[in-house]
């Protein structure tokens, strides 16, 4: 009983006893480059939109300097908490998110003819994104719990994909198409990682994608209810395929997008030298800032930003392959695709390589409380960091 009591307390120590080793400092300077480069572009390109609004210049950009600096005392304090504590809750992390996503379809606001925000007075509030990494500390802890029956097809694939159907159900219901599509891809690459089998996803994949574009297509043409709730999904994909149909409407933003893009040249126009921010490029501080940096610094500015994204993904798959445990791999592999698909389809989106989804660049758009969950779990990931170094 002794010996066991002793082996209890060394597992104890064990546990925590990382927390003042050094976090990735490659990843930590990274981040804090997007960050500040972020709210350097953010500054630039809200600057006419604030002051039509607000009247000062400088509106969105304390805001968001409010959240970074919050989000940056938040992501060290983070770093310096053991990440495996969440696993002992992560079946609650599922709970949350359905409870939270529910709330909004109550009690949130609506704009632009979604109902995405809880309004909290000071500020408001978007649980999707909380929900993106509720999800991943989810599926890393039921994925470990379940590690033994992962190449099954019942047991693994279908079990597992079984809890995303009601988060899913609950985004389109908003509609939140584009947070839908990350947090799919998110938890499957996590599955696939854990032992899932990939032809199993292929298979799958293929079938039932098949059986809901044809539903999809048949409930759109028989239901006037359905047509009018997703008609922004067909216009979307119609201006995607030629945004010149209606270049004063649907096409306006990918058009303006455009414009901005091809005219930074080499080296851009300078920082603040921006002529589509104002008032061409609707919101241009949200899903497009990426083409007000690609105005105003060229593609040398954009080759800067997307190498930094790859210091990022580089990083962050390091930190899961040298994770101690399964759980704190599968965590990290979630972070780092989460934060690289959103750039991914960010980009594709304002060069016109795939239909708008309303996807922000990650560090870079307006958001606040996206921000703030953003460096959070950058702080999970530098704790698991800490995990796998050495004094």
């Amino acid at each position: 009983m002794a010996k066991n009591q002793k082996a209890k307390k060394n597992e104890v120590k064990g546990f925590s006893s990382y927390l003042n080793n050094p976090v990735d400092f490659t990843l930590l300077i990274t981040v804090l480059l997007l960050l500040s480069i972020g709210l350097v572009m953010l500054l630039s390109a809200s600057a006419p939109s604030s002051l039509q609004e607000y009247g000062t210049s400088y509106k969105y950009f304390f805001r968001q300097l409010f959240f970074g600096v919050l989000g940056v005392f938040a992501m060290w304090f983070i770093s310096k908490f053991d990440y495996r504590i969440f696993q002992k809750f992560y079946f609650w992390a599922w709970v949350i998110s359905i409870i939270s996503l529910a709330a909004v379809l109550i009690f949130g606001t609506e704009s632009h003819g979604a109902k995405r925000w809880i309004d909290l007075k000071i500020t408001t509030f978007q649980p999707s994104e909380m929900v993106k990494f509720l999800m991943i500390i989810f599926y890393a802890g039921i994925l470990v719990k379940n590690r033994e029956n992962l190449g099954k097809y019942l047991k693994g694939l279908v079990y597992h994909v079984l809890f995303l159907i009601p988060i899913i159900g609950l985004l389109l219901m908003e509609p939140h198409l584009s947070t839908s599509i990350v947090i799919i891809i998110v938890c499957c690459v996590m599955m696939i990682i854990a032992g899932c089998k990939f032809w199993q996803f292929l298979v799958s994949g293929i079938v039932v994608g098949g059986i809901g574009g044809i539903g999809a297509t048949a409930l759109y043409f028989l239901s006037t209810k359905f047509q009018e709730r997703f008609q922004y999904v067909v216009t979307r994909i119609t201006t995607f395929l030629d945004p010149w149909k209606d270049a004063t409407g649907d096409g306006w933003q990918v058009i303006q997008s455009l414009y901005a893009i091809g005219s930074g040249g080499l080296f851009g126009s300078g920082l603040g030298e921006s002529k589509q921010k104002y008032l061409y490029l609707p919101e241009p501080h949200n899903d497009f800032i990426f083409s007000v940096l690609a105005e105003e610094f060229g593609f040398v500015g954009c080759f800067v930003v997307f190498v930094l994204f790859a210091i990022f993904i580089w990083r962050g798959v390091l930190i899961a392959m040298k994770a101690p445990d399964m759980f704190g791999s599968l965590v990290a592999i979630g972070i780092t695709t989460l934060v690289g698909i959103q750039a991914i389809i960010n980009v594709a989106v304002v060069t016109s390589s795939m239909p708008a989804t309303g996807m922000q660049l990650p560090f870079f758009s307006y958001g606040g409380t996206a921000l703030f969950i953003l460096l959070c779990e950058v702080g999970v990931l530098l704790s698991i960091s800490r995990a796998s170094s050495k004094q």
